[in-house]
């Protein structure tokens, strides 16, 4: 019985895998778009650029939560302390990264918004 969860559980985290493949897949191929886009309409001033790269950091942040998610799939049946362990450092790491990102985004965010000092004295 435990092998079948298992095997199922391994399926879904596949799943799961290939949905954090097929973001950042998306997120690359939109943020490439816009780019050449905004070369060709000769607006790729800062904002286009920072703008593009906000979008970008949103998928990659969405990708690292699928990749956990898939993590914490295939260790949930039956864990070892090995298993258990890793599954920590790789949350550990995936979750300072999205908190980093997430706050470097609202970071850029702030300095754009209307009324803030960087846009003021820009």
């Amino acid at each position: 019985m435990e092998e079948a969860f298992r095997t199922i559980a391994a399926s879904i985290a596949l799943g799961v895998e290939a949905a954090a493949v097929i973001t950042v897949m998306v997120g690359a191929v939109e943020a490439l778009v816009h780019l050449i886009g905004g070369v060709f309409a000769r607006s790729a001033d800062n904002w286009t650029r920072r703008a593009t790269w906000l979008r970008f950091a949103g998928w990659i942040i969405l990708a690292l939560e699928f990749a956990l998610g898939a993590d914490i799939i295939r260790t949930a049946i039956a864990p070892t302390w090995d298993d258990i362990g890793k599954l920590a450092a790789i949350a550990a790491i995936r979750t300072g990264l999205s908190f980093f990102l997430e706050r470097d985004m609202e970071s850029a965010l702030v300095d754009k918004s209307p009324g803030s000092a960087a846009t003021e004295s820009g």
